[in-house]
């Protein structure tokens, strides 16, 4: 052996040695506080980045919907069967309109609700939007509540101590136990969420369309409390109209 392919295989092995003392803390490049030194953007440095743009691309299905922009309430309507997100608004007397649907590029796991973090599981349930992250390793993101109330009593309930979280609404195209929805869909998303006020947003995430008389196969086994989860998520779904 020559000493140059010496050389590259100590280097390969000083490479592999030092990947596998620092594995166990790769979480440190995503934690937030690495994210505060690394990023910079601010919510308002995002909106002036392609809030206009955003709002353009909005304007049509606003127009077309005969609702006001903003809105004075947004419904985010999530189902994790078709892989579609569909966009609500109200107005002052609370009627909602559809606005638009987008298509959910990723969302790992299956019809079901989430028990414990790392499973992969998409949640279940209503949540608020609680902030927007300007600086998501997937572009932008829109935070979901989870897990809520409701997620945090049955969690009590079964024993479970880590029922999960930090689920996300973001740009790209992977995802695990978050909605990745593609970058230019994230940042219609991060505007309208912006300029509705995120108090006045609610985030419906379901197995299926319960309006059209879907249901959860049998195949799947679910705690005996989603059937509350589920009657619960179909209620709010009622006041909804069908998309266009």
């Amino acid at each position: 052996m020559t000493m140059k392919r010496i050389y590259i295989l100590l280097v390969v092995l000083l490479l592999l040695a030092l990947a596998y003392v620092f594995w166990p803390y790769r979480w440190v490049a995503n934690s937030p506080v690495a994210m505060k030194f690394t990023l910079s953007r601010s919510v308002e440095d995002r909106l002036k980045q392609f809030g206009e743009a955003a709002r353009g691309r909005w304007k049509p299905f606003f127009l077309e919907a005969k609702s006001e922009y903003p809105p004075a309430k947004v419904e985010l309507v999530a189902l994790k069967w078709d892989h579609k997100l569909q966009i609500y608004a109200s107005d002052k007397t609370g009627h909602y309109l559809w606005i638009r649907s987008y298509p959910i590029l990723a969302a790992s796991g299956y019809p079901g609700p989430k028990l414990c973090e790392g499973d992969g599981q998409v949640p279940e349930g209503i949540y608020p939007i609680e902030s927007l992250n300007p600086n998501s390793r997937f572009h932008v993101a829109l935070r979901v509540g989870n897990p809520n109330a409701f997620d945090r009593e049955q969690a009590a309930k079964d024993g479970r101590t880590q029922p999960g979280g930090d689920i996300m609404i973001h740009g790209s195209s992977v995802s695990v136990g978050c909605l990745a929805m593609g970058d230019e869909a994230a940042e219609d998303l991060f505007v309208l969420a912006a300029d509705t006020g995120l108090t006045n947003v609610t985030v419906v995430i379901a197995p299926v369309d319960f309006r059209k008389g879907k249901s959860v196969s049998n195949l799947v086994k679910l705690p005996e409390w989603t059937r509350a989860l589920y009657s619960q998520i179909a209620r709010q779904l009622e006041v909804l109209p069908p998309e266009k």
